[in-house]
């Protein structure tokens, strides 16, 4: 089974910017303190329900001392994403923020259109809802072009959203990492919920093969909090 699993997904990652064993490491910024580090990692090849193959993809940050003496960060988000279609299957979040905490799984079923939660809440979702995680590499897939916008179905916390990514502009910029080509973006919500911000979030994508994300800044009530990237890896 396991083999058959690699093949699978071997196949259909060929025309994929990401592939298993990619890991990408953030530096978070408040300001210009450092605050934390998050990772973005495929993690492994996974079967989903009887019939679909995913990737299991996890995203994990963690706030830094002397950061975490003031608020401590401890979250890890997991999708499992379909390997052709790279639509969400499963999402999982285990959310640790100061005194808040927070855990929910989510299967969706893109036949019947609905995400069941736990409790045992179906909630109907359009076609090819994206989580907030999946979203992110499906993007990466896309031909981006400037001034064109993306759509994309979203779902999280129980509610549908319509998410619009407008591809703004060109530009090079260097990171820890390195000097990269970027497509600027940026993503709007066209419902209040997750990704709303007092001011704007903007997510910088390679324009090479590999699509990375090199670089993510949103506004916040106080200042800003910013991701870039210190390292990749592909085993």
């Amino acid at each position: 089974m396991f083999v058959t699993l690699l093949c699978l997904a071997a196949s259909a990652s060929d025309s994929l910017p990401f592939r298993l064993g990619e890991k990408l490491t953030f530096d978070v910024r408040y300001e210009f303190v450092k605050a934390g580090v998050a990772t973005l990692e495929v993690k492994e090849i996974t079967q989903c329900g009887s019939r679909s193959t995913c990737f299991r993809v996890v995203s994990e940050a963690r706030s830094t001392m002397p950061f975490s003496l003031v608020f401590e960060v401890k979250d890890r988000v997991e999708s499992f994403i379909h390997v052709d279609s790279l639509y969400t299957l499963r999402y999982v979040k285990t959310l640790k923020e100061g005194n808040y905490e927070a855990y929910e799984t989510v299967d969706f079923d893109q036949v019947r259109h609905t995400a069941t939660y736990p409790d045992g809440e179906v909630i109907e979702v359009p076609a090819r809802v994206q989580d907030v995680l999946s979203s992110l590499y499906y993007i990466r897939a896309m031909d981006l072009e400037v001034g064109r916008s993306i759509f994309i179905n979203n779902h999280a916390d129980e509610k549908n959203y319509a998410l619009e990514v407008n591809v703004l502009r060109i530009e090079e910029i260097k990171v820890p990492a390195g000097t990269y080509e970027c497509y600027v973006l940026e993503p709007i919500l066209r419902a209040s919920g997750i990704f709303q911000h007092k001011g704007r979030l903007t997510v910088w994508i390679s324009t090479d093969p590999s699509r990375i994300p090199v670089m993510m800044k949103s506004k916040i009530l106080i200042g800003s909090i910013n991701a870039v990237l210190t390292d990749t890896k592909i085993d």
